[in-house]
């Protein structure tokens, strides 16, 4: 496998009065999820990337982690820190944001 975790965040933006992720800075996770990982200096191979909806638009702005298949909803930019040190480098779920 070229990764060992492919995190996709949405950013896509849908016409008012409807929630969407890329209005919800979703783009703004993006950075700072890239920010954070290099900040790790792992070496794990992780790629971080925008992505189309994820059919969560009530709950986002979402993600989801492969290859667990782990979606994450309301991600905060102050939950940035916690996802990327629980999840991409501990491998423990952060339950509190799962979309179950």
């Amino acid at each position: 496998m070229h990764y060992e975790k492919h995190v996709f965040i949405c950013t896509n933006d849908k016409p008012a009065p409807k929630k969407c992720c890329g209005s919800e800075h979703g783009m703004a996770l993006v950075e700072a999820f890239k920010a954070k990982w290099a900040e790790t200096g792992s070496d794990q191979k992780i790629r971080i990337q925008k992505a189309g909806c994820l059919d969560f638009c009530g709950k986002g702005p979402s993600m989801v982690v492969y290859p667990e298949g782990v979606f994450y909803g309301n991600v905060q930019l102050e939950d940035v820190a916690e996802i990327t040190e629980k999840h991409l480098i501990g491998n423990e779920i952060v339950s509190r944001l799962e979309i179950g």
